[in-house]
């Protein structure tokens, strides 16, 4: 994964992409076919029911999952024909996790949590930037049980990009918050996206959420239902909750 991505092409492209677990009487048909396009420097939110297949395609393009059938491109590297080596590269040096359950580390602090990302990347950030980006570097020296919910969950944000990640996969990330911290987060992302020029997506079922992407791909059954472009992207504070 050492040479250039050619950003002329979309970050992520599939063709048919499917996941079936199981067999017989008890399979389930997790992804049914899906193609799609992600354009670079999108900010996408991937709209659907529990249940419906959008957090499996988010493993998937993520590098966490692999699919049954189809093909994934990542820019013009097709992930679905690398071993778990290449994945592996792939993950650590283009992709970022934020998760509805933020996922650190108890015993450590702010900083140091961040530093967990910094300490394996090529070109990160400086952990004290990151989180002055999600407006923590006051609460650098804290730990997790010592924040509020969106600040812990702030703190995953500033530790996912700041390895400087080409892409940000959100799993319900405002799924444990109030709708005011909600916001908050979600405008961390938007400033993420613009500021950083990094390409995000977000799983969720919010459907206030739409309003602040550029692209909104509705899911339902495994697929693709409907896409939509907004003519125009709202600021994350002004979202109906």
């Amino acid at each position: 994964m050492s040479r250039p991505l050619d950003k002329s092409l979309p970050a992520f492209r599939t063709r048919s992409l499917a996941k079936v677990y199981g067999e017989g009487p008890s399979v389930v048909h997790a992804l049914r076919g899906v193609t799609l396009e992600l354009p670079a420097g999108e900010l996408v939110v991937l709209l659907g029911a529990s249940g419906s297949g959008k957090s499996t395609l988010l493993n998937i393009l993520g590098g966490l999952d692999a699919p049954s059938s189809g093909q994934l491109f990542f820019f013009d590297r097709e992930l679905t024909a690398m071993d778990e080596q290449r994945l592996t590269r792939y993950r650590r040096h283009h992709v970022g996790f934020v998760f509805q359950f933020y996922n650190l580390m108890p015993s450590l602090t702010a900083r140091e949590n961040v530093e967990l990302v910094t300490e394996i990347a090529d070109n990160p950030l400086d952990p004290g930037e990151a989180l002055a980006r999600v407006g923590l570097d006051q609460r650098a020296n804290h730990f997790p049980s010592e924040l509020s919910g969106g600040e812990q969950q702030r703190v995953a944000i500033a530790r996912a990009i700041a390895k400087r990640p080409t892409v940000l996969f959100c799993d319900e990330p405002t799924g444990a918050l109030d709708s005011t911290t909600g916001r908050a987060v979600l405008r961390v992302l938007q400033d993420v996206n613009q500021d950083l020029e990094t390409t995000v997506l977000i799983v969720t079922h919010a459907a206030a959420t739409a309003a602040m992407a550029h692209r909104v791909i509705h899911f339902a059954d495994g697929d693709i239902r409907e896409v939509v472009r907004n003519s125009a992207v709202s600021n994350a504070e002004d979202i109906e909750w």
